[in-house]
């Protein structure tokens, strides 16, 4: 399987509440009623949410709220992607996700070609689009907007081992409590082997989490 994270510029509705701070919304479509979960947000945004969708119920906690709407916002989306996905047979895994103005859709097919025909699909449509990450992979974890699966990027049994290496080695302590030549000598290889390791492991979990951090 292959999975895209896309990004919809100017998507209106519940990206523009997100346009001006340091809001994130997640949203749950139930068809009759959505289930939204905001961080970063405030009791103006709040009063927002209520006044321009409507809220049946809320449960806040410090710095998040967790809303479940009046109904479903479908017709409060133009930039909503059902419509693309049966077309070019791709899935969408929930969450949606809201915030810079934006909003992200982590897309599923089976072939990579869907995937690149549905993103054709919205740019021809006049959608702002950008494809933040694509990749193939080996397990879904739908309903978890921070599983485990989701977050982690594919690294090798080499690049996995010189990260935790490095990791209990106290290599990202500050000050440091360890050196490359160090973590070389752990793993058996020679230290620019083991920085090698240790760079591509770094860089793909970067890569994976740059976008839960916009």
């Amino acid at each position: 399987m292959y999975e895209a994270t896309v990004r919809i510029a100017d998507a209106g509705g519940l990206a523009a509440l997100t346009a001006d701070g340091e809001a994130r919304i997640e949203l749950w479509c139930n068809d009759h009623c959505d289930l939204l979960s905001v961080t970063g947000g405030d009791d103006a945004l709040a009063a927002r949410l209520d006044e321009r969708f409507g809220v049946r119920e809320s449960l806040a906690r410090a710095g998040s709220l967790v809303v479940v709407t009046e109904r479903c916002l479908r017709r409060d989306d133009p930039a909503h992607v059902d419509r693309y996905l049966e077309r070019h047979d791709c899935l969408l895994v929930p969450p949606l996700r809201y915030v810079g103005g934006a909003k992200l859709c982590r897309l599923l097919a089976l072939d990579a070609a869907d995937l690149s025909a549905c993103f054709r699909a919205l740019l021809d449509d006049g959608h702002r689009v950008t494809v933040e990450q694509k990749r193939s992979v080996g397990t879904v974890t739908p309903g978890s907007p921070l599983g485990v699966d989701e977050l982690l990027p594919d690294l090798t049994a080499r690049q996995r081992e010189a990260f935790v290496t490095a990791y209990e080695q106290g290599y990202y302590e500050i000050p440091r409590a360890t050196t490359t030549d160090a973590i070389a000598d752990v793993l058996g290889v020679e230290r620019r082997t083991a920085e090698e390791h240790l760079r591509r492991a770094e860089n793909k979990l970067a890569a994976a989490l740059v976008s839960y951090l916009r």
